[in-house]
């Protein structure tokens, strides 16, 4: 009995160790086995990580932030409205229009170049942007290396017009009492260092004449004290100009596209007023923090234009803010505000001209 028992005891040992030296084997088999597989599966794996984070496969986040750095019910402001719902329906996103006002726009640019490049953040300028480097003293950022361009919308000339009770109907006009009476004819702006301030400094000094500036905080005070006759002349966009002409509440003088604005078709331009080359545009863009992947500028670009084409959009922004669409691309828009640059600041570092 004694033999059976210690012999089966023995057989079952021996089992054991059978059956765990086997286990071993297999865990070894298997261990070699996924480790072959995976560095076979890593070189492809690598590859299709990043197609997938190159094409911007996990964007759009739940929810896209346009900053339009100025108040509410302006230009800007107005253009991002628009296009907010067609946005959310196109990229399955909710999209939130903040407005952060302050400094010529430059305090809600600079929070979006320093936001991260993730998508989430957009920012909608208007042409004041190309004149902030040169007319602040400090702004917290690069405009060419801190963001990257994504769409320009489009642009529209500039009027100069002035009271019907006063007695410029063209530029000859101004220009014959500037010289006989210098630094008595006023002109008011959105502010100094604004695209219309700069442009009129320009104008004066191609003709030989001396205006004064009388700078407002925004479109409407100025536009009231031209309503009322206390400045002689304002300098504002078609948006701003445009209701008030077409009433006859002020009498446009000139404007200063390259071409005649549909809206003033009667109008002359600056260039055809004896300054052959003569332009100053409003113009509104979106921008993005530096190092925002191609993929994603290049969708939500795509998508933007795609709302702004919508025959009700556009036809707003063309009859009631004359806008001229563009809806060109990061390259388009890269080389036009380098030329904004380059003619505005001039002008800028010429007259000495800074914003208050």
């Amino acid at each position: 009995m004694y033999i059976l028992i210690y012999g089966l005891r023995r057989n079952d040992q021996r089992g054991g160790r059978a059956r765990a030296s086997a286990g071993r084997l297999m865990a070894q088999t298997f261990t070699r086995r996924w480790i072959v597989l995976g560095a076979l599966a890593a070189p492809l794996a690598a590859p299709a990580q990043g197609n997938a984070q190159g094409s911007g496969a996990a964007w759009p986040p739940l929810i896209i932030k346009i900053v339009v750095p100025y108040p509410p019910a302006g230009s800007t402001d107005v253009i991002a409205r628009l296009v907010q719902n067609g946005l959310q329906q196109r990229l399955g996103a909710s999209v939130i229009i903040e407005n952060r006002a302050g400094a010529s726009g430059s305090i809600g640019t600079a929070a979006v170049a320093k936001s991260p490049p993730d998508g989430s953040n957009w920012l909608l300028v208007f042409d004041n942007h190309a004149a902030n480097p040169f007319v602040l003293p400090s702004l917290g950022y690069d405009t060419e290396k801190d963001l990257d361009p994504v769409l320009l919308i489009g642009t529209a000339p500039y009027a100069l017009s002035t009271n019907p009770q006063k007695p410029f109907r063209t530029l000859a006009d101004v220009i014959a009492a500037a010289k006989a009476k210098p630094a008595s004819i006023s002109y008011g702006s959105v502010g100094s260092g604004s695209v219309g301030h700069l442009a009129m400094a320009l104008f004066s000094k191609q003709a030989g004449i001396a205006l004064v500036h009388v700078p407002y905080r925004g479109g409407g005070p100025a536009m009231n004290d031209a309503l009322a006759g206390h400045v002689d002349l304002l300098i504002g966009s078609t948006a701003l100009s445009i209701p008030q002409i077409q009433t006859g509440a002020i009498r446009a003088v000139a404007q200063t596209g390259r071409a005649r604005a549909s809206a003033l078709a009667g109008v002359p331009t600056v260039s055809e007023s004896g300054f052959p080359g003569f332009e100053a545009h409003a113009w509104w863009g979106v921008f993005a923090p530096a190092g925002t992947r191609t993929a994603i500028v290049n969708r939500f670009g795509t998508a933007l234009a795609d709302c702004l084409r919508e025959p009700q959009v556009a036809k707003q922004l063309i009859e009631t803010q004359q806008v001229s669409l563009a809806l060109a691309g990061s390259e388009e828009l890269r080389a036009f505000l380098r030329e904004q640059m380059r003619v505005w600041g001039a002008v800028a570092r010429e007259h000495g001209i800074t914003a208050d």
